[in-house]
């Protein structure tokens, strides 16, 4: 099984989140329209504290890796967003669901890509041999990060969204 490690790149550095990310991270994540696409709203520290709980004490099922970073810019020494990857392995190799989420006030500023394009990286290295993602069909900016991070649409769709491979 594969286990999220520190991951650095030219701005940011991925760290394997913690559920004492979750203060830190509710504020980042605090944005109602941030929440547009991906639906639900922002969580208090406390209950971000709660998931990140969940989260870090791995997936029930053994053929399922869940992955989670937070996205640390360098210098100011601040966390920006996360990214994600959704590991399954069967005999035919690894398969990765892969998700990226910038805070608002650091949108625009290529974090998202270079996060996404370090994860694809990252986990090319330990022979992941599909990558996916999902994009609502509406939602440009992602697209955009899929694209820069070497994925292309497919005519597929899971729960109204696009998905995204690596070819």
């Amino acid at each position: 099984m594969i286990i999220a490690e520190t991951v650095r790149t030219t701005r940011l550095t991925l760290l394997p989140l913690l559920v004492e990310h979750a203060e830190e991270m509710a504020e980042v994540l605090s944005d109602p329209d941030l929440h547009g696409f991906i639906g639900g709203e922002p969580l208090s520290p406390g209950d971000l504290r709660a998931r990140y709980g969940r989260m870090t004490a791995g997936s029930p099922d053994p053929a399922v890796g869940w992955l989670n970073w937070v996205l640390r810019l360098d210098g100011p020494d601040h966390l920006v967003g996360t990214v994600q990857a959704t590991v399954t392995t069967d005999p035919a190799g690894s398969v990765a669901e892969i998700a990226w989420l910038v805070g608002t006030p650091w949108q625009g500023r290529g974090f998202a890509v270079e996060s996404a394009r370090a994860l694809v990286g990252w986990l090319g290295e330990r022979s992941v041999r599909t990558v996916l993602a999902h994009v609502h069909p509406g939602h440009r900016a992602s697209a955009a990060v899929a694209r820069a991070a070497g994925l292309l649409p497919t005519e597929e769709w899971q729960d109204g969204e696009v998905r995204w491979r690596l070819p």
